[in-house]
């Protein structure tokens, strides 16, 4: 028997991911929080078009409907890793930081909203820990923060 995630493939983003990839950040953050992000979302479709999708280290996460989630990581860890709220729960974003942690196995650090539960939960149940809380001044939604690190 085959499960959901079975079914989803792992692959490095490509430039004509732009689109989807865009559609699943945005959709994930307008589900998410209740403020607005720092920028509209055509800039965003063009950060992701023009920053996102050319890195080296971008991966999204690919069913039979499309791109489902992404992750974007730079030198020092996971800097976006964002899931379709449709695909939540389904183990995606667990393959996604394996994907991670075996790229950095020295170890990782992210950032999240301190009011994402959620996200918090997820990360901790993966051997993230809080090394820092912030009060929003370091990021342009200026919201305050939690800076997790995972050390192997």
């Amino acid at each position: 028997m085959t499960s959901a995630t079975d079914k989803i493939i792992l692959r490095r983003a490509q430039p004509r991911d732009a689109k989807a990839i865009a559609d699943v950040y945005l959709r994930s953050f307008h589900a998410t929080y209740d403020f607005p992000l720092a920028h509209s979302d055509d800039e965003v479709r063009v950060w992701i078009a023009e920053d996102v999708v050319t890195r080296s280290d971008t991966w999204v996460a690919e069913a039979d409907d499309g791109i489902v989630a992404m992750m974007a990581l730079d030198e020092a860890g996971i800097d976006q890793l964002y899931v379709d709220p449709a695909w939540h729960g389904r183990g995606i974003g667990g393959r996604l930081v394996e994907v991670a942690k075996e790229s950095r196995p020295y170890g990782l650090q992210l950032y999240t909203f301190q009011v994402n539960e959620r996200a918090r939960r997820f990360y901790e149940h993966h051997g993230f820990v809080v090394a820092a809380l912030g009060d929003g001044a370091g990021n342009e939604e200026h919201q305050p923060d939690v800076l997790y690190h995972w050390r192997p």
